[in-house]
């Protein structure tokens, strides 16, 4: 656990356990002398989400403690999202020494190979112990875990065997740490793994500046850290460019970019007018959450080239980009070193097609004001477009995965994208949502979690790491008799009943009630009316707070479709006749 510290290990998430009682002691004592923060869970899913929300938000790798058993298998779901989200965990489970294993002992299964598909990493300690590592043993696994698990992004999982005895009396703890002094940071461990960042050997493909084009910025997936690097490499290639740009909420990039259109996935396709030659296409990272941007993408003629930030899994579903993973910048470097005599000066194609669809974007917001007007009865499109609006602008922003992602992406204001956005799109699921919110509070501070009723439920001891740290979270449910997403996928289904029962799952529980349960704070919103003195309610609590609004999947499954089909006729009279907005 110091060598951890000493690397810059802050977060530590601990689940009760006998066989992990010494990591538990070490962990402690650390959290004493305020060298690590200590959290604690009963729950051992809930606390990986937890510790994934912690990363999230630091940029830096958090760990998770666990005994023996079946506590490792619940790990496993956050394990996955942290794969394929690009985030740095640590996973150190305690488990039985080899005498133990293969022969009937309680609590012994096979449980360092739980993880394995799902992380950058896996290692054990010496099968009869960890006591029998030394000192350079133990530097080279603690070393080689970090790098792996910062720069590799994604989670990397250490079991260690523990022989008994595992609980000292006090007395012997109190000889343990008996002259035991900190670590200093400069004393960090030795070990140096030598990684090869084989993206450097890449085939460079390029783009022609001078033609027209479109940038597709998909969720962030990677370090934090590497954010700022990205947002200023983009910056610099639109303004060799001057292409419009296509943002996913969850991109890291603000609104307040130079050529944004907005309301992309709405004007899709026919408010881009599009030039006579072929389009460039330059995507960056995964596909945004739309299926209108995916069609479109199939059909339209022209280079595509996908540029990863080191993730080198295919992120091409469509089959029709080229595929690099040396990340923008370097790629914007070696663009400029083939390009040195390069003249800056953007093409008059290009900004009349900029013109027209910024011109086409705004008719979309004044359409989108029209349409879902700040009152009466609350519908989930109009929650995304007056959320954006009414936040204080220090509020960062997590939202669950199904409806409210998309319902952000096509409906909110400019305002909902100058913020910290964040979202959990690796594998799209609903695990660990409240859990993933508190985290992601404790890390960057005051966070409103955009939730449905399924996701909320189905992660309600989420509500357990309420205490006692009192993240500033404040929990948006959005009630509406299960998955509502689903009512948006036009599936057959005999009667109402059956549609119910098979795919939108409504649970017959009082949420307000289970909040209760927890001493969490509630308010119910009737109208849109009532929205802004509740989140001002909201965001006046010390700790965790939850508003509940409830909405009607299918009139509002109709509601997007009316207004993706009004907004398309539109448009499509426009382009036939020439006429202004």
């Amino acid at each position: 656990m110091e060598e951890f510290q000493s690397l810059g290990l802050e977060h530590v998430v601990l689940c009760p356990g006998s066989r992990s009682g010494p990591l538990a002691l070490a962990a402690g004592h650390l959290a004493q002398n305020n060298l690590i923060k200590l959290h604690t869970s009963i729950d051992e899913r809930s606390a990986a989400f937890l510790a994934l929300g912690l990363a999230t938000a630091k940029g830096t790798c958090s760990a998770v403690i666990t005994t023996s058993g079946s506590a490792v298998a619940n790990l496993l779901p956050a394990a996955i999202e942290a794969d394929y989200s690009s985030k740095p965990l640590l996973f150190l489970t305690a488990d039985r020494p080899s005498r133990l294993k293969n022969c009937g002992a309680n609590q012994t299964v096979n449980q360092e190979e739980f993880l394995r598909p799902a992380c950058r990493w896996v290692q054990q300690g010496p099968l009869e112990g960890i006591h029998l590592l030394n000192y350079r043993e133990l530097n080279r696994l603690v070393a080689t875990a970090w790098y792996y698990a910062q720069n590799k992004a994604g989670p990397v999982h250490i079991n260690i065997p523990i022989e008994e005895p595992l609980h000292p009396v006090a007395l012997q703890q109190d000889d343990v740490f008996a002259g035991w002094k900190p670590k200093n940071f400069a004393l960090a461990p030795t070990w140096k793994v030598q990684g090869i960042d084989n993206y450097f050997e890449e085939d460079f493909v390029s783009l022609d500046p001078s033609k027209p084009g479109v940038i597709i910025v998909g969720p962030w997936r990677g370090n934090r850290q590497k954010l700022q690097s990205f947002q200023k490499a983009l910056r610099t290639w639109h303004s060799i460019c001057g292409w419009p740009l296509f943002l996913d909420p969850l991109s890291g990039v603000f609104c307040d970019h130079p050529g944004v259109i907005r309301n992309w996935d709405l004007i899709l396709p026919d408010g881009l007018p599009l030039p006579k030659q072929d389009l460039q296409i330059m995507r960056l990272g995964p596909l945004p959450a739309s299926r209108t941007l995916e069609r479109w993408l199939r059909d339209v003629r022209g280079t595509q080239l996908l540029i990863t930030e080191g993730d080198f899994r295919k992120l091409d579903p469509l089959g029709k980009a080229i595929q690099i993973n040396m990340g923008l910048d370097i790629w914007l470097e070696r663009f400029e070193a083939n390009n040195s005599k390069l003249t800056r000066k953007i093409g008059i194609q290009t900004e009349n097609l900029l013109s027209k669809w910024l011109e086409n974007d705004n008719l979309a917001q004044d359409w989108l004001d029209d349409k879902l007007p700040p009152n009466g009865v609350v519908s989930e499109p109009s929650l995304a477009r007056w959320l954006s609006r009414l936040l204080p602008a220090e509020f960062n922003i997590m939202l669950a995965s199904s409806s409210p992602v998309r319902d952000w992406l096509s409906f909110s204001d400019i305002g909902g994208y100058n913020r910290e956005i964040v979202g959990f799109r690796g594998v799209s699921g609903i695990d660990g949502t409240l859990s993933l919110a508190m985290g992601i509070a404790l890390g960057i501070g005051p966070t409103l979690l955009v939730t449905g009723d399924l996701a909320l439920l189905h992660d309600s001891n989420g509500w357990l790491l309420s205490f006692p740290e009192k993240p500033p979270l404040l929990v948006l449910l959005i009630e509406n008799g299960g998955g509502g997403i689903f009512s948006q996928l036009n599936i057959d289904s005999p009667n109402q009943e059956s549609f119910q029962r098979l795919f939108s799952m409504p649970q017959h529980v009082d949420q307000q009630s289970l909040a209760d349960a927890h001493y969490i704070p509630h308010r119910q919103v009737s109208c849109l009316e009532d929205l802004q003195f509740a989140l001002e309610w909201g965001l006046a609590q010390t700790g965790p707070a939850l508003l509940r609004v409830c909405t009607d999947s299918f009139q509002d499954a109709a509601l997007r479709n009316e207004i993706r089909k009004s907004l398309g006729k539109l448009f499509a009279i426009i382009s036939q006749n020439g006429l202004s907005n």
